[in-house]
């Protein structure tokens, strides 16, 4: 009988034998599935910037991702990009927070009711819930609302089909709108729309925040679909900028901790959360920042392909299943800032604010 706990735990408990000594690359068991996702298993994604890479990851490996908002027919691929379409399933844009995740959930479950607000730019409407969708704007008000009532039955859809939600978590600055109570996706006024500091304010969500905001938020969904089980993830793209009046080291490492405490602890206490560990897999130490872009930010093509290998292999344990192949990380280099940078992350307009200009390329 073991003497004590870590008595006879194997080789991934232990730091020296599960990180310090084998090659980076060869790390495993970062990740056991509580739940199976099978080929046909239908899985809906949406989230930050990140979360993009998920959905065309699935598609490649042959599993079911569910877009329930395909493009319109005659689009080119940039442009299905540019207008927001195949990034997730779902036309709603980058979802930053679980705040932001509950709102569009509860307008599309019929929870409550979103504003009617719009947008007006040279001309042209933006839905400040999706200021990015549609690059050169709608060309009415009208337009604007049937086109985020497409996207809300879509939602709804989605939630009633799938069998598994993966959302990823990105940011605890969320910028509020006084007058209208809901959180926008990014500052009035960088983006689209226009800044009123009495109207528009900045909360810094806390552990507490971020699990109530998932816990309803799942609460609305399984209502609609009770099979729904959800695999919770978190960025590994720092911010572009804080609000805060602090460095923005600081800042990220602040919102990530608090993302990843709060979906450790759903995980930890449902059966049907799952927790995901993109974040550890990319900033992690023994990968030395080898899969971010030169501007310390975007994550490389093979950073992605490297986090879905682990995703893949541990929904595939037996010895026969065949597995992605292990990409190798890029060398380090010193580029300029923006290179790499996603263009659908809207918070990365923050950067042209920056009071020092880009250096030039070397």
């Amino acid at each position: 009988m073991p003497s004590h706990p870590y008595a006879g735990l194997p080789a991934r408990s232990f730091w020296r034998t599960a990180v310090a000594e084998p090659d980076p690359l060869d790390i495993t068991d970062l990740w056991t599935p509580k739940f199976t996702v099978g080929p046909d298993d239908p899985v809906i994604t949406a989230g930050s910037c990140f979360a993009a890479h998920i959905g065309r990851a699935l598609l490649d490996q042959g599993m079911h991702w569910y877009d329930a908002e395909p493009p319109p027919p005659g689009l080119t691929r940039a442009e299905q990009s540019a207008r927001g379409y195949r990034r997730f399933s779902f036309r709603t844009g980058n979802i930053y927070s679980a705040a932001a995740l509950y709102q569009w959930v509860a307008w599309a479950l019929g929870e409550t009711a979103p504003p009617e607000e719009v947008w007006e730019h040279d001309g042209a409407w933006y839905d400040p819930w999706r200021p990015a969708v549609e690059p050169a704007g709608f060309a009415t008000p009208e337009d604007l609302l049937r086109s985020r009532e497409v996207t809300l039955a879509a939602v709804r859809t989605a939630l009633t089909r799938a069998d598994v939600l993966v959302f990823t978590l990105g940011l605890t600055e969320v910028w509020y709108d006084e007058e209208t109570g809901t959180a926008l996706p990014v500052c009035p006024g960088t983006l689209r729309g226009t800044f009123d500091p009495a109207r528009h304010v900045l909360r810094r969500h806390t552990v507490a925040d971020v699990h109530r905001d998932l816990t309803r938020t799942l609460a609305l969904a399984r209502r609609a679909n009770p099979r729904l089980r959800t695999v919770l993830t978190v960025s590994p793209v720092p911010l572009t900028a804080t609000a805060t009046g602090g460095h923005v080291l600081v800042a990220t490492s602040h919102s990530k901790s608090v993302l990843r405490a709060a979906a450790g602890q759903l995980a930890d206490d449902d059966g049907d959360i799952d927790y995901f560990p993109s974040y550890e897999i990319v900033t992690g130490f023994p990968y030395r920042a080898a899969f971010y872009e030169p501007n310390l930010r975007g994550v490389t093509p093979e950073g992605v392909r490297f986090v879905m290998t682990h995703f893949f292999r541990a929904l595939q344990p037996h010895p026969e299943a065949p597995a992605p192949a292990t990409p190798t990380p890029p060398a380090t280099t010193t580029a300029t800032a923006t290179a790499g940078e996603e263009h659908w992350c809207d918070d990365a307009v923050l950067d042209y604010y920056n009071p020092r200009p880009l250096p030039p390329a070397r």
